[in-house]
């Protein structure tokens, strides 16, 4: 009886909106991208394309949020990429920062390369310290002709 109350109670609790989803969904083909809900605030019900469109839009607007993605879409690492274009452009300073987060990103080997030979650069520098993979990383995407001209193949 307690079984059947509890599994009735979560089930009323997604529908209602209370609780965030951590990942797509089953079938989707980045099932295994997975964020931290306590960052992102996705409602149970939200179809994938929203989702990513959500999580992306929080990538530019706080590119640190990056680093509780696992996983991530090519479309989410477009989003970082743009944001790392910028602060080169600015010369803010915060771009190695956002190179770091895409090189932890590219442990995984399920993430999608979004830029031909990212991963291969990423991994050519993987026994040096973080501060030279970073320039490596951020010049490897400064010599690229046209580094957001990918055409996306899921």
């Amino acid at each position: 009886m307690t079984s059947l109350f509890t599994a009735t109670l979560a089930y009323l609790s997604k529908m209602c909106g209370l609780e965030s989803v951590s990942s797509f969904p089953a079938q989707h083909p980045f099932a295994r991208t997975s964020w931290n809900p306590s960052y992102f605030d996705i409602a149970y019900g939200m179809k994938p394309d929203r989702i990513e469109q959500a999580l992306c839009d929080a990538i530019r607007n706080t590119p640190s949020i990056f680093a509780h993605i696992s996983n991530p879409t090519p479309r989410m690492q477009r989003s970082l990429l743009a944001v790392l274009h910028d602060s080169v452009r600015r010369n803010d300073g915060n771009a190695a920062e956002w190179a770091a987060l895409l090189i932890v990103a590219y442990a995984s080997r399920y993430v999608h390369e979004v830029v031909p030979g990212l991963r291969a650069e990423i991994a050519a520098s993987a026994g040096e310290a973080q501060a030279e993979r970073v320039r490596s990383m951020l010049a490897f995407l400064a010599n690229m002709k046209a580094p957001f001209d990918v055409i996306e193949v899921v």
